[in-house]
């Protein structure tokens, strides 16, 4: 059955790169991906798969399921497809959509013979408030045997790890005076902001290598002698795990109540973007994983890097096995976050590798619904 998913593949790729390339050409932010995800759900539908659009009211997000009509097991293509601000696909989600949803319909054509579902989930707004987090929580993913998608990269990496991360935001308040004329009558709120991040600096001091905190100042003030009555501050705490990303945010919760103790501001704490879970990679579905990359001809792949970065991919991997590896679209170094990522995700060596992905991907699917994976 594999090489009639190979043959699909070919039919496909035209296509499905078109699909990626407009996406490049039509960059959206998160939860603004309304042509991207109606491209996506055009091409399933053109498949066969009944698609439900904006599940939980998530306006930008969609539900394929491709459904045999005989009982088997199932298995979850996640598609995401957020650009950046000013610099738009560079963290490529525009093949990440396109390589999900070629898995999807090129599995789907032997479903028939294997029994059981496919999903194609449209997972919105992945760099900030991940759709995959509500997702995970209100039970979409129940009953899925695994799911999977492929980041692209520099590098052709296997599925690892991800951080845990709690998007915390501190809004102090305080009172306005003249910072000159009657600076006791205030209460900067500014000064507390401050004395969070020299709270939280000294504290790097005494949490574990995995531990980042990082932060900017939202609010501080308008004039300079105007005692500031608002300050607030945005931090990203993330840790490998999120037993000890709870007791990092105990302490970082403590400094926050200390500074609005120092100044006399009062405090209001929020999560300011959805809170994600560390990434649980299966080792049995990336082992098939790599020997379908290998089949289709990459053996260079490098065993899973120690990024500390975050995903909402981590909340599905608490739920169900899921894999996340990486693939490479480019010959020579590539830095996530630029344009010149974005642009490299729209050549041709980004073609070839848009099709062995969506290719590795439906015959890992195929594994799974074989029994042959988990």
């Amino acid at each position: 059955m594999k090489d009639q998913l190979y043959k699909v593949g070919q039919e496909i790729k035209q296509k499905i790169c078109e699909i990626s390339d407009f996406m490049y050409h039509n960059p959206e932010l998160g939860n603004q991906e309304y042509k991207a995800a109606e491209k996506l759900e055009q091409f399933l539908k053109a498949h066969g798969f009944e698609v439900a659009h904006a599940p939980l009211g998530i306006e930008t997000a969609f539900h394929a399921i491709f459904d045999s009509g005989k009982p088997g097991k199932e298995v979850a293509f996640l598609c995401e497809y957020d650009a950046l601000p000013e610099i738009g696909h560079a963290c490529g989600h525009n093949m990440i959509g396109a390589m999900s949803v070629g898995a999807g319909v090129a599995l789907s054509k032997v479903l028939e013979q294997t029994g059981g579902k496919i999903h194609v989930f449209g997972t919105p707004a992945e760099e900030t408030n991940g759709a995959k987090v509500a997702m995970s929580e209100e039970g979409l993913f129940n009953g899925i045997t695994a799911a999977m998608m492929i980041h692209p990269s520099s590098e052709t990496r296997e599925s690892g790890a991800s951080s845990a991360m709690e998007a915390l935001q501190f809004a102090y308040s305080g009172l306005t005076a003249h910072a000159a004329g009657c600076p006791e009558e205030g209460i900067n709120a500014l000064n507390a902001v401050i004395q969070l991040f020299n709270g939280i600096d000294a504290l790097r001091q005494h949490v574990t290598p995995d531990v980042r905190m990082h932060g900017v100042i939202a609010k501080g003030g308008v004039a300079a002698n105007i005692v500031p009555d608002e300050g607030v501050a945005q931090f990203y705490i993330r840790a490998a795990t999120k037993e000890t990303l709870a007791l990092v945010k105990e302490k970082v919760l403590n400094i926050a109540n200390g500074a609005a103790l120092m100044t006399g501001a009062t405090l209001e704490v929020s999560n300011y973007e959805l809170s994600y879970d560390d990434l649980k990679t299966n080792a049995p579905l990336m082992e098939a994983y790599n020997k379908n990359l290998r089949l289709l001809g990459i053996t260079d792949g490098l065993p899973p890097s120690k990024g500390a970065g975050s995903s909402d991919i981590g909340n599905v991997s608490n739920v169900l096995p899921t894999i996340h590896p990486y693939i490479s679209i480019s010959e020579t170094p590539l830095i996530g976050h630029t344009r010149e990522f974005a642009d490299a995700t729209v050549t041709p060596i980004a073609h070839e590798r848009l099709l062995i992905g969506a290719l590795t991907l439906a015959y890992t699917g195929l594994d799974v619904l074989e029994g042959l994976a988990l």
